[in-house]
């Protein structure tokens, strides 16, 4: 999918407004991709986080239309929106994006989206694209995250997606050595678990019930 400058739709003020805003000492996206917002302690937590939750309330869905449709940056950013909201309107839009892989950073915050919607749907999207992605053992992309979402969902649905994944010498292994000959680090499935278990009870503590 091409992108596209939100300028062109009559959305141009969408970059300042939200991805690029300063609520801290760095723009939005950048603090979301750092995830300097789960550090205890950090001085701008409470303004970044109010701030961050009034968008996600008031952004309308044209503009998040707008932000999907653009670079990296603003595509972590809306996914974030999209998961602190819960806009389930826009599952199938975070799914084709996630699966099509088509930028870089974006990914985890598809995953993030997906695990805040918490729902059967959403644990089918992640398995697809892990079913798609972990025979990959030449690519590094969003596989720890959409693993981690899919522990999370299994969890908390009382399922067990992950478990054909996980099991010894299975699929999240060989990966895991594949992409470890390319010198990426290794994480435990329970590691991304909590990864995630982190962001989304950022968010719960946070947004609205």
């Amino acid at each position: 999918m091409p992108s596209q400058h939100p300028k062109k739709t009559g959305y141009g003020y969408v970059i300042e407004r939200y991805v690029t805003r300063k609520d801290s000492d760095h723009p939005r996206y950048l603090e979301l991709n750092s995830a300097r917002v789960l550090r205890p302690g950090w001085p701008h937590a409470k303004r970044f986080a109010r701030h961050l939750i009034d968008d996600a309330a008031t952004i309308t869905d044209a503009e998040l239309e707008a932000l999907l449709a653009y670079e990296w940056r603003s595509r972590l950013t809306a996914a974030w929106l999209i998961g602190v909201d819960r806009r389930e309107s826009f599952r199938k839009r975070i799914g084709n994006l996630l699966l099509a892989s088509e930028v870089c950073y974006s990914g985890g915050a598809y995953c993030f989206a997906l695990a805040r919607f918490g729902t059967h749907a959403d644990a089918e999207i992640l398995t697809t694209y892990l079913d798609r992605y972990l025979p990959r053992t030449d690519l590094h992309y969003d596989q720890p995250d959409a693993l981690g979402a899919l522990l999370h969902l299994d969890a908390r649905l009382g399922t067990n997606h992950a478990n054909r994944f996980t099991e010894p010498d299975g699929l999240w292994d060989h990966w895991g050595k594949g992409v470890g000959r390319l010198g990426y680090p290794s994480h435990t499935p329970a590691e991304l678990r909590r990864w995630t278990d982190l962001h989304c009870a950022f968010a719960n503590g946070w947004s609205r019930p």
